[in-house]
């Protein structure tokens, strides 16, 4: 057996350019490359490696941890977890940067390579630059904070140990049942140190994506029950998308008439003119979709984790006789509202039991067909939605002063744009093929409420973990992993706010993203969260701090945003009429660099929701009769929300 003698950073990139992904026959690298920032504690042992010899690599300059964290995430998301990037960092703040997209991942169950260098494995020169001491456990270093929101860490002590760790880092991330964040913790000695690996740990890896079949008492259970029901639906999850099952989806609810709904990750699975497609389902679910959960009597969920978005917090589904039926590669998501398991992957599963079904007592009759109808008819309203003094009547809380607060950011923007009217003009101009990314705030619920989808996996959302700050720099990953889409960044000046750092990478990288920023002033979403619950606007508009009442109730805090991303060497347009905007989509398409919309849209102009229930917690002791009644109104929903 023949021996090389490498660094163990100068190993792990080696390896690192050597592991494939074989799904269905087709082979593909499954490492595109690293995007890294250096510091102290990876320059000299990962960055050395990788300068030295990157191999096929390719090698990312990100800006802040978090961010290309984020970018990675979204090229794997949009790869459908079949090609990832990796990401380094330097010790301490560095590495504590990517623990939140570490957490995103690993909610969305998304492939996602964390190589945080570390302090010294031989604690010689501790206490190192950058370093915590625990007094209580001198091992304990800011990579121990990965634990809590990684699927697989390890950390390398010693080169010889890289080996093992590699490969249960790689069984992890191939595996569509236990992905995640995967933390390999690198000290920074150990990176320089060499060590004679053998060349065995070198050679071409395919790791092969089997599809798991679902075994016979699986599906003869799922049949007896589809067998005593008669109005089933379908919940389209992200395993579907991943799966690639889409048409084995539609080939068994084509069949027999099965109406499907869909989460934010299985959305953009199935376009939305499909005739059975009732669209987004639960707390920011759509008409057609939640009329129909209250009644069906089987859910039947493929490829979903079941967030509490999805059942309105166990409320949704009404029907006394409901029951479920789970598919999914995941036991644990299977066991799920102590469903029938079919634990398996979604495309066999739904082929096996399609081939097996002989009749579906479905007694839907006209109710999709008459659901799809008024979904359409409301969607042409809220995107016609205009304001004016006598028709335009927001629907949220009854205490709001809106013709004050409404004027008074006209006064600030020059705008009466409504946000539902914004993302209308866009749903109809944008190019079809494009890719359309969000992920918190009000913008998610709108987009799963009403956007049409018109092309396959072109529907980018990320509200597994509903991270602010997802939107801009996922969007570069996303350009990265199919570079002939445009691809549209839908984001609130809340999220933009605080983060968006790869906006530069991608000028650097030559790949264009055009961000859509929405602009209201405010975190919308939460504001009208607390005034629904009966509180009054606090700490979530972007006011001024008032002189006399020592509280943020002055003016809006007007900002250019344009003007910050014209400073980055974006093309930028400022818009406050839906004409404007038309304009500026038809000129961004001729732009190679990206762009940047600055939208002025009024307050409280976003789409609210139909026929769902979300259970947060309330005060239920109050000095305010408005948040005392929502806390009375609360406790009737739980007593109907179910317990499992």
């Amino acid at each position: 057996m023949g021996k090389i003698r490498l660094t163990t950073a100068q190993a792990l990139v080696r390896f690192l350019d050597n592991q494939y992904l074989s799904v269905d026959g087709v082979e593909t690298k499954f490492v595109k490359g690293i995007f890294a920032i250096f510091g102290h504690g990876n320059v000299l042992g990962l960055g050395q490696a990788l300068e030295q010899d990157s191999g096929d690599l390719v090698v990312y300059q990100g800006r802040n941890e978090q961010g290309m964290a984020h970018a990675a995430m979204g090229y794997a998301k949009q790869k459908l977890r079949r090609e990832i990037i990796a990401c380094t960092s330097s010790v301490g703040p560095g590495a504590a940067n990517m623990i939140t997209a570490a957490a995103t991942a690993t909610a969305n169950r998304i492939p996602l390579l964390l190589l945080p260098g570390d302090v010294f494995a031989t604690r010689q020169p501790d206490p190192v630059l950058q370093q915590i001491e625990q007094s209580h456990d001198l091992s304990i270093s800011t990579n121990d904070a990965f634990r809590a929101v990684s699927k697989y860490w390890d950390r390398v002590n010693r080169p010889e140990q890289l080996m093992t760790a590699c490969i249960s880092a790689f069984r992890v991330l191939t595996d569509p049942a236990e992905t995640g964040a995967v933390t390999l913790s690198l000290p920074q000695d150990v990176q320089g140190e060499a060590y004679d690996f053998p060349e065995y740990f070198f050679q071409k890896r395919v790791h092969r994506l089997e599809r798991r079949l679902p075994t016979e008492g699986q599906l003869s259970d799922a049949l007896k029950l589809i067998a005593s029901k008669h109005k089933p639906m379908i919940i389209c999850g992200g395993g579907v998308k991943y799966s690639g099952a889409g048409e084995a989806l539609l080939a068994f609810a084509e069949c027999h008439g099965i109406p499907f709904a869909e989460t934010q990750a299985g959305k953009g699975t199935i376009v939305s003119d499909h005739p059975l497609n009732v669209g987004g389902v639960g707390e920011t679910g759509c008409l057609a979709a939640n009329l129909l959960a209250k009644e069906a009597d089987l859910v039947i969920g493929i490829g979903t984790r079941y967030t509490d978005f999805t059942t309105s917090s166990k409320w949704i589904f009404q029907n006394p006789d409901v029951n479920y039926i789970n598919i999914n590669v995941s036991n644990f998501d299977a066991y799920k509202l102590d469903a029938v398991q079919v634990v398996a992957d979604a495309q066999e599963a739904l082929n096996a039991l399609n081939a097996r079904v002989e009749t579906i007592h479905n007694g839907w009759g006209e109710q999709v067909s008459q659901a799809q109808s008024k979904l359409l008819k409301e969607t042409q309203r809220v995107y016609s939605a205009v304001y004016s003094e006598e028709n335009f009547v927001p629907e949220i809380a009854d205490h709001i002063d809106r013709e004050a607060l409404f004027a008074e950011f006209n006064r600030l923007t020059g705008s009466f744009l409504t946000q539902s009217s914004v993302l209308g003009t866009l749903n109809e101009h944008l190019p079809k093929d494009s890719v359309i990314v969000a992920a918190a705030g009000s913008l998610p619920g709108d987009l799963q409420r009403m956007w049409r989808t018109k092309d396959y996996n072109g529907y980018h959302v990320e509200y597994g973990y509903s991270c602010m700050g997802y939107e801009v720099n996922a969007s570069l990953g996303v350009k990265l992993a199919e570079p002939h889409r445009e691809v549209y960044t839908m984001v609130g000046d809340g999220s933009f706010q605080m983060l968006h750092s790869e906006l530069v990478t991608s000028i650097q990288e030559g790949a264009k993203i055009n961000v859509v920023l929405l602009d209201n002033m405010t975190n919308g979403c939460i504001n009208n969260l607390q005034m629904e619950h009966g509180m009054d606007s606090f700490t979530t508009e972007f006011r001024f701090r008032d002189a006399e009442t020592g509280k943020l109730n002055g003016g809006f805090v007007p900002i250019d945003f344009a003007a910050i991303a014209a400073g980055y060497g974006c093309k930028t347009y400022r818009i406050t009429t839906l004409e404007q905007l038309k304009d500026a989509l038809i000129d961004a398409q001729k732009q190679t660099v990206s762009t940047l919309f600055d939208i002025k849209v009024l307050p409280k102009t976003m789409i609210h929701k139909y026929f769902s229930w979300w259970r947060v917690g309330g005060a239920q002791v109050s000095d305010s009769e408005r948040v005392d009644a929502v806390a009375r109104k609360l406790n009737e929903y739980i007593d109907q929300a179910r317990e499992y």
